[in-house]
């Protein structure tokens, strides 16, 4: 028999603070979890939404260096982009925190001395790699070199990220520091760690035998993880940038960026509840429920459960609703490669279009699979769902009462066997919805909530009000009664998943608010009553705004590409002779023009100091004929003719090839006489 409880806690994991929040963070974490939330809230169950910024490790530190300022710079710039950027999108936390913030430095520190009294850690000395020249030790990401499985240059010491294979910083070939460029020594140093493996029998019983209900992406990484047998896991570091270890003997290390992280939640709420934080956090009538990423579930699963269950005072979570990963227009998002939708720049471009994204990302959630974000996928969910069925309804309805009836709900008629059928078909409309959010199933809950949208489109096309009126005007009343009902159910139906919408239309209602309990009711609004001046609910999103987002990404993809770039290797020696062979020569082009039914040709005439010559060259793609009139170009003079599209071509002109495949043709920055040789 499930458990009730009387509160939930819902975290969501902490983005890093090294960049900003870009659709994939939302997709897989913040949209989800604020659905869930907003749906407790409405049916008035106690809840608290916890959220914050992840500030310490590597990563941060090497933004810093690189940018030459200081950690806490970088992080500060960024919990506000971060902060800022969730507030305006609507992900209604109850707090948002920091962990560089005192009462979390506090907390993480006393959680790490309880277990290390408790006897909780096993000490141990191991090899690591340190830099001579700064006399520091190296954390993995401080460490690069060539990925062992795709050869990829500039591997980090913890992952790959051209091939996304986990490492270890001894796997990386010809290994370096990332601070000096020196080649890393191995030296002894000593550090605390988490020994998952005394805790794996009951977390294979907790898992395994009472969570069968949890998503199968979650159970079966859980699994797999238990299944190969849990290491202990190291919970200090050599650096400099985070949480001091509080012991003696542990100057230089602070506590691991994981295991100090997920302690944000518990410090959050406490700075949010300083005196009634504990019920949120050790009564075990309080359900937790963490929404996180794939890349973090056994952290939240395995690792952290096994820190709550060592300090002995916690409870532990109920569900962890994990979804796989958004990519976007056919490529893994990625922060390093700048391939990503940033929420603030969304924000930017799309005034007021909070809702339209929550929309799309939500009906394309990676629930069960890896899913792709496209912008043509959000244009048309835009102009095909929310403006053409939901917006189109509504905007009808409205219209139609602001136009016959001056905007007073009228009264309803006799109802006919058409309206009866309509009525009953979104009168299970809350059961569905509860039971699929219950489930956290939220791309379905929202399927059904514009299922409602649907059914009001077909209602009002197929009852015609506007030619029913002519000649029945008392019926008109009925099919605007019922269409209105039918606007106020998608009004609190939406409130969870589109919440400015929702907002929007309850005012365009006057109606302050809706009840979760009377969804699926027909009596929302009563005859007589007066509504506001009616606006459009959604607008269509032209090609030409979706072209500047597709272009953006076009450049971000050139830009990688053009920073990435590395010349191919050397071909093999030839001898000087061969060389000589070549007759390469200068001449100017006299005509070009392009070949017909030819797409890359262009036929040149090029006066060579002898005689004029023809050569079909294929660079129409980067030239127009008209650009290359007059130029002097290189080309081979001696190379043997051969026929192309049935013109015969006297040499070959010499282009660069550049790192995008385009072609740019060799010339001189003087002017020679045609003829004259290159040597």
């Amino acid at each position: 028999m499930e458990k009730k409880f009387k509160r939930t806690t819902v975290t969501s994991a902490l983005p890093y603070a090294n960049g900003p929040v870009h659709i994939g963070h939302l997709a897989g974490v913040y949209v989800p979890a604020d659905i869930y939330v907003r749906y407790l809230r409405l049916k008035k169950e106690d809840v608290l939404f916890i959220g914050g910024s992840d500030e310490h490790g590597v990563p941060i530190t090497i933004r810093a260096k690189k940018e030459g300022i200081t950690p806490q710079d970088v992080v500060d710039r960024y919990h506000k982009i971060i902060k800022d950027s969730f507030e305006e999108f609507g992900i209604s936390f109850d707090v948002y925190g920091r962990t560089t913030s005192k009462v979390h430095c506090e907390t993480a520190s006393e959680f790490f001395r309880t277990l290390y009294d408790k006897g909780e850690f096993v000490e141990k000395t191991s090899m690591q790699y340190y830099d001579e020249e700064v006399h520091t030790f190296l954390a993995d990401r401080y460490i690069t070199g060539e990925c062992p499985h795709c050869h990829a240059e500039g591997a980090y010491g913890d992952q790959c990220e051209k091939c996304g294979t986990s490492l270890s910083p001894t796997d990386l070939i010809n290994p370096k520091s990332a601070i000096s460029g020196s080649k890393p020594v191995m030296r002894e140093t000593k550090h605390w760690y988490l020994p998952l493996d005394k805790h794996e029998a009951w977390l294979r019983q907790w898992i395994l035998e009472d969570h069968k209900e949890w998503r199968n992406n979650v159970y079966g990484q859980c699994k797999s993880w238990l299944d190969m047998g849990l290491q202990p896991r190291a919970v200090s570091r050599d650096l400099d940038w985070g949480i001091p270890v509080p012991v003696e003997g542990a100057e230089g290390k602070v506590l691991y960026v994981w295991f100090d992280a997920p302690i944000g939640y518990i410090s959050n709420t406490k700075e949010l509840l300083p005196d009634s934080w504990e019920m949120w956090w050790k009564d075990p009538e309080t359900r937790l429920v963490h929404f996180i990423g794939k890349d973090n579930i056994v952290f939240h699963c395995i690792v952290f459960p096994a820190m709550l269950k060592a300090e002995g005072s916690y409870i532990l979570p109920d569900n962890v609703p994990s979804n796989e990963f958004l990519n976007l227009e056919g490529d893994k998002i990625s922060t390093s490669r700048n391939w990503a939708v940033w929420l603030h720049e969304y924000l930017r471009d799309f005034p007021g279009k909070q809702d339209v994204l929550r929309y799309v990302l939500t009906a394309n959630a990676p629930e069960t699979k890896d899913n792709d974000f496209t912008w043509k996928d959000f244009q048309a969910r835009n102009n095909n769902e929310l403006v053409a069925v939901y917006g189109n309804f509504v905007n009808r309805a409205l219209q139609l009462t602001q136009k016959y009836y001056d905007g007073v709900v009228p009264a309803c008629g006799e109802l006919t066997e058409y309206d009866r059928q309509t009525l009953d078909e979104f009168k299970d409309v809350k059961a569905k919805v509860e039971e699929l959010l219950d489930a956290f199933k939220f791309r379905d809950a929202q399927k059904e909530a514009m299922n409602l949208a649907r059914i009001g489109n077909k209602y009002i096309a197929d009852s015609e009000p506007w030619k029913v009126v002519k000649t029945d005007p008392e019926r008109v009343k009925t099919i605007i009664y019922i269409s209105l009902q039918l606007t106020a159910n998608l009004a609190i139906a939406f409130e969870p998943f589109l919440p400015f919408s929702s907002e929007k239309l309850r005012k365009m209602l006057n109606m302050e608010s809706f009840e979760w309990n009377r969804l699926g009711r027909t009596d929302l609004l009563q005859a007589g009553h007066r509504l506001a001046k009616p606006e459009l609910l959604f607008e269509k999103i032209e090609d030409d705004v979706i072209e500047a987002q597709v272009q953006k990404l076009l450049d971000t993809k050139k830009a990688n590409e053009e920073a990435n770039y590395k010349a191919k290797p050397i071909r093999e020696n030839i001898a000087f002779e061969d060389f000589q062979k070549l007759d390469i020569r200068v001449g100017t082009v006299l005509e070009c023009t392009k070949v017909p039914k030819a797409d890359k040709l262009l036929c040149f005439k090029i006066a060579d100091g002898l005689e004029n010559r023809t050569i079909v060259s294929g660079i129409s793609k980067f030239y127009k004929p008209e650009e290359l009139v007059g130029k002097q170009v290189c080309f081979i003079a001696n190379l043997a003719p051969r026929k192309l599209k049935g013109i015969e071509s006297q040499g070959m002109i010499l282009s660069a090839l550049n790192y995008d495949e385009s072609l740019s043709v060799i010339t001189v920055d003087r002017e020679v006489k045609p003829g004259s040789e290159v040597c």
